[in-house]
């Protein structure tokens, strides 16, 4: 036996003759995020605090703009875990990826009209830009089934979030669908915008916001998951005990002014890790993900969604 391989064993022999365990294997993985506080916050306090090595896990963290995006790269095989708003549930309610943990349940997106519109039946016929597959474009949908319209009644410029801020901004658009903290930036160039719908408008249901795997790697590596939702539940704790701190290291994580993410962390209800298992538990969170599944049935983006205890890993979050 080479001498270095002969060291390796005998350290090994040596820890477990003292009751000690050996080294756990590191993993790697590729985590996606989305650059604001709910989207970011998880990745950025584990990062900040260590939790990944903690935990056995080497993180390769990747910025998008939104969470079907995500959902693609964990199809493509360029992405193990992602983090996806209420507006793209659709997709692992489509056996697309599995929730693997809820993130927390939000209050932040927004329909809003230029000065002088005062209801959605005003932007008929005109244009309003909204992220397509996002939690902006679900709440949308939302406002038009209760107003009795349809997307047809608009004219839907699809955009990328940036690009629905600056259009506007610049009055290039009467209407838009959006989310905080961009809303934020759009009422600091708009002063006048006219908030026609929020989430807490359709209290009827809960809007969560989630963390997702490949289906592979829940088939084939739920210790590697397993790992990935230790590190979340204690971000998700040390965030629900210290939101003001975890503004301050999101924003630095983001490298953006901290008073840009605080209104957003605002607007979404936390929970402990015990919480969010006994939810898990008890129906809860799955009567959470049914009822988004249900919405975009209405919606038409889904036929026969599968049930949340299908694309729900709840077993594995509870462990």
């Amino acid at each position: 036996m080479k001498r270095r391989h002969f060291l390796a064993t005998a350290a090994v022999a040596a820890g477990l003759a003292l009751g000690q365990p050996a080294l756990a294997q590191t993993d790697d993985i590729r985590v996606g995020y989305i650059a604001d506080f709910w989207g970011a916050s998880a990745t950025a306090i584990a990062t900040k605090m260590g939790l990944w090595e903690k935990h056995g896990l080497r993180a390769d963290t990747k910025v998008f703009t939104n969470g079907p995006l995500q959902i693609q790269a964990l199809g493509a095989d360029s992405l193990d875990f992602g983090y996806i708003g209420p507006g793209a549930l659709w997709l692992p309610a489509s056996g697309k990826a599995r929730i693997v943990a809820i993130n927390t349940v939000g209050n932040s997106d927004r329909v809003l009209g230029q000065a002088g519109v005062t209801s959605i039946a005003d932007l008929k016929g005109r244009k309003v830009a909204v992220p397509e597959g996002t939690s902006g474009d679900m709440l949308l949908g939302l406002l038009l089934e209760r107003e009795g319209m349809t997307r047809d009644d608009l004219e839907i410029v699809t955009a990328d979030p940036a690009t629905v801020v600056s259009a506007f901004a610049s009055k290039q658009v009467d209407g838009a669908a959006i989310w905080y903290p961009f809303v934020d930036v759009i009422r600091k160039a708009n002063p006048d915008v006219v908030e026609l719908a929020k989430n807490a408008d359709f209290p009827q249901n809960q809007f969560p916001s989630s963390f997702v795997a490949r289906n592979e790697m829940v088939a084939d590596r739920p210790e590697v998951v397993g790992k990935f939702i230790a590190v979340m539940k204690e971000a998700g704790d040390w965030r629900h005990a210290n939101l003001d701190e975890a503004v301050t290291v999101t924003a630095e994580f983001l490298s953006v002014d901290p008073a840009l993410l605080a209104p957003e962390a605002k607007m979404g209800t936390t929970f402990t890790a015990a919480d969010l298992a006994a939810k898990s538990q008890d129906g809860t969170v799955a009567g959470w993900l049914d009822g988004m599944a249900a919405i975009y049935v209405a919606q038409g983006k889904l036929e026969n969604p599968l049930p949340a205890t299908d694309f729900y890993a709840a077993d594995l979050y509870t462990k």
